[in-house]
């Protein structure tokens, strides 16, 4: 399937590790060129030589912290204009409501909640005024899945959705698509480390967190794949009238739901 996607530019944050990683080399794949934002450096460096030695695109890297006043601007400014949007950077910390402090709420939502918002302002008005675009928000399915032990994730995903759903709502009346994903469990090492915290939590032992895995769809996270190449055909002209909607893939967890 031609995704003619070739000689487009994408802005992909949080592109240091795991599903941003995994989705620069993608989008390379289909001949994008790429602007990858993340706090580490020495790993933004190791992607674009990857990157380079097997795809024909530009990679420009730019090491900031997105959490940082003026730092979205400031991306911006040296990226300049694109076709495609990807936020994807952040962590938002686990926990209870207990466990999780103003200082850790506000630091977690100031990563993965408003640099999410405050590149869509920016980029929204650049593509409204080159007339066309494309912005996808990987959120995650604790959005979905009301989770008291993920508490500041679960409602600043909440936050997200809704928000992408309104900017996106009405977004092709400015040629602009606005699309929202949210991946469940996908195997990177963000998620084996909240397996081992909530099996020490729950089992009393951190070692024991493949157990944990049985409950699971599949007994298994996500493969990347499963999550980086439907990112990829939503930023595609066959997703053309896609906008203002948010897709799950958590291999149906946030659907098990009971009226007992």
């Amino acid at each position: 399937m031609d995704l003619k996607l070739a000689g487009q530019t994408a802005l992909v944050t949080g592109a240091s590790q795991g599903i941003g990683e995994a989705l620069a080399k993608s989008f390379a794949s289909e001949g994008v060129h790429l602007h990858l934002t993340a706090r580490n450096n020495t790993s933004l460096d190791r992607i674009k030589s990857e990157i380079q030695v097997s795809c024909d695109v530009q990679v420009n890297i730019y090491p900031l912290d997105l959490t940082e006043k003026g730092a979205c601007a400031q991306l911006s400014e040296a990226v300049g204009n694109i076709d495609i949007l990807v936020n994807n950077a952040g962590a938002i910390p686990s926990g209870v409501l207990s466990e999780i402090d103003e200082k850790a709420w506000r630091e977690g939502w100031e990563l993965k909640v408003m640099s999410y918002i405050n590149l869509c302002r920016i980029y929204y008005e650049r593509m409204k005024n080159n007339g066309s675009g494309v912005i996808i928000n990987n959120i995650g399915n604790s959005g979905e899945v009301f989770d008291p032990k993920y508490i500041a994730g679960t409602t600043g995903n909440g936050g997200l959705m809704a928000f992408t759903r309104a900017l996106g709502g009405h977004s092709l009346n400015d040629n602009i698509r606005v699309v929202g994903v949210n991946p469940g469990p996908v195997d990177t090492d963000r998620i084996y480390n909240m397996l081992k915290k909530r099996a020490d939590d729950v089992l009393g032992d951190e070692n024991r967190y493949t157990e944990l895995l049985e409950t699971y769809p599949l007994k298994r996270p996500a493969h990347m794949y499963e999550v980086t190449d439907l990112i990829v055909f939503l930023a595609s002209y066959r997703a053309g009238y896609t906008t203002g909607t948010i897709y799950t893939v958590d291999g149906g967890i946030s659907s098990r739901r009971s009226i007992i």
